[in-house]
């Protein structure tokens, strides 16, 4: 187990690492596997990368990302700017239905609503529109509506997911399907594997809500 001295400067050390992230205008605090990250950065991308950076460190149990997008004088534009791009941006990206979304901009923040079939094209509309000049946040509130199927399929395929991605951990994770609502519970190794067993639920089809209540023990 680490002590929160050496967690905070694993993290450190992997912001370092990271080629997108100014460290030095990011700080950070750990306590109990926590880790809380402060300060200012250019851009939302740059926000985005630091709390997917921390995250990946071993250790990390949770991260509070209280980073604030303070955006240079070059990088300022209007929402109406803002708007155009998006559109774009969610026509151009083949994995998004951008007939069924609607991005409403405000003060440089991204709202993006409408309903999609899959998880992974929600996803995917959000990573269209984050690395945009001038964005400050996205709320991503589009609905994951899919087709019906049953909830034996749907739980044996997100258990066949687990298990050709990590056999060992699989097995220690006890899957609930109901309605489209999925509820994952039990124990792994790293913050990344929980996340990776949470992918996997999404992935299935059917799926409209995902209860990841999986614990990382070291």
């Amino acid at each position: 187990m680490k002590t929160d001295l050496q967690l905070q400067r694993d993290v450190l050390d992997e912001l370092k690492f990271e080629p997108s992230i100014r460290e030095a205008e990011v700080g950070i605090a750990a306590k109990e596997g926590v880790v809380t990250l402060t300060g200012f950065v250019d851009s939302y991308a740059e926000k985005f990368s630091a709390e997917r950076t921390a995250e990946r460190v071993r250790g990390v149990k949770a991260v509070a990302d209280e980073i604030k997008v303070k955006l240079p004088g070059m990088h300022q534009r209007s929402d109406t700017d803002i708007a155009h791009a998006v559109v774009n941006a969610l026509r151009w990206d083949i994995q998004v239905p951008d007939d069924r979304i609607k991005a409403t901009i405000e003060e440089g923040w991204i709202a993006l609503e409408g309903e999609v079939e899959w998880q992974y094209q929600k996803w995917a509309a959000e990573g269209a529109v984050r690395n945009l000049t001038g964005v400050k946040g996205v709320t991503n509130l589009i609905a994951v509506k899919p087709r019906t199927t049953s909830t034996h399929e749907v739980g044996q395929k997100i258990k066949d997911s687990m298990r050709r991605h990590a056999e060992r951990d699989a097995d220690r994770i006890t899957i609930e399907a109901k309605d489209g609502r999925v509820t994952l519970r039990g124990t792994v190794s790293s913050f990344a594997e929980r996340q990776d067993a949470e992918r996997a639920a999404w992935q299935a089809p059917g799926v409209t809500n995902v209860d990841d209540m999986i614990a990382v023990t070291y």
